[in-house]
């Protein structure tokens, strides 16, 4: 890891340096691989610091900046995977710009695979902004929204469906606060080309708290994905994501020399908020009858919930209220109240 000084930090409120640091020097040529050091008083380690590994490429050519992020929840992998895979082939690439690469941000929940953090039960992607009075990490959120935000031209956030969803390959993106940052955005989205992509208020998950929501309200063009399922490595997924990642840093000038696939499109879609969505009325075993890509019709069975409580009574019938796509499914079988089983998008003029 690198030795070099550390980075200077920002002011939180005007008045209160983060205490998250890096030896990385963003603006030195070249390679630079170092954490972003959380600092975390434990049980065992009075003084001690969580390390976020972080790299750094630059170009130095005054290009624009890619800040890439995976890990964000330790059990999606296809974006952890593709970005350590870039690393090694950037370091052989000439860039025209500069790339800022977190492959594990959330590095507490990637060691044990889990969606939120062991240390503190943070979900790092319902914490952006940030805070430095909430735990380890809310820390990391309020690292990446004051110190690295800031050096960003655009910003790629990759998750995957976990372990509870088996989702449709797509991305995402807040509509941006004005015609040139939602032209910006789509630009992103359509250069990622996933097979699906979709603009959102995030009602679904997260709202304003997740990392390309912060994102938009500093301007910033941001995307993030749903590449896979389950607690496994989808090669669909990856694929996407390799593939993604490489055509937008050709093509907004940053790689220009990337080898590329041919040029991927995508179908433009919309949630269709809570009534496309489809809760798990009660525990019990859930059995889906239907598949992320398939379309279906207002008032079709999308599954069953065979109950814990009566095994005498029918299983609990659950049917859409929405004509549309499913866009999402739970995966495991196991389920309680509240889940949410089913996700519906329909698809919007370009």
């Amino acid at each position: 890891m690198s030795t070099s000084v550390t980075s200077s930090t920002k002011i939180d409120n005007g008045s209160i340096k983060s205490p998250v640091w890096t030896t990385i020097k963003f603006d030195v040529p070249g390679i630079q691989t170092d954490f972003a050091r959380v600092p975390y008083s434990s049980n065992t380690s009075a003084y001690g610091w969580i390390p976020v590994p972080m790299v750094c490429l630059n170009g130095d050519k005054g290009g624009p900046t890619a800040l890439l992020t995976a890990g964000t929840h330790g059990d999606e992998y296809e974006g952890q995977v593709a970005l350590r895979k870039l690393i090694h082939e950037l370091a052989k690439t000439e860039l025209q710009g500069r790339v800022i690469i977190l492959p594990a941000l959330n590095q507490p929940a990637v060691k044990v695979g889990r969606r939120n953090s062991p240390i503190d039960g943070g979900n790092l992607n319902r914490l952006f902004p940030g805070s430095l009075s909430d735990g380890p990490t809310a820390a990391i959120a309020h690292y990446v929204t004051s110190e690295l935000f800031s050096l960003a031209d655009l910003v790629i956030d990759l998750h995957s469906g976990g372990t509870s969803l088996d989702y449709l390959p797509m991305t995402l993106a807040h509509p941006g606060r004005n015609e040139s940052e939602a032209g910006a955005i789509r630009r992103l989205l359509q250069c990622f080309g996933a097979p699906y992509s979709a603009v959102t208020n995030g009602s679904g998950g997260g709202g304003g708290s997740t990392l390309y929501a912060a994102a938009e309200q500093r301007g910033i063009a941001a995307i993030t994905t749903e590449l896979g399922s389950g607690s496994t490595l989808s090669e669909t997924g990856l694929s996407i994501a390799e593939s993604g990642i490489r055509h937008v840093l050709r093509d907004f000038g940053i790689a220009p020399a990337i080898e590329v696939s041919a040029k991927p499109t995508t179908r433009f879609v919309r949630f269709l908020e809570r009534n496309g969505t489809i809760y798990a009325p009660c525990d019990g075993l859930f059995e889906s009858f239907v598949k992320p890509g398939q379309r279906v019709l207002v008032g079709e069975k999308a599954g069953l919930i065979h109950r814990f409580d009566d095994v005498l009574a029918a299983p609990t019938e659950l049917k859409f209220a929405e004509a549309g796509i499913v866009a999402f499914r739970r995966f495991p079988t196991l389920t309680a109240t509240g889940d949410a089983l089913f996700g519906l998008v329909t698809e919007v003029a370009e």
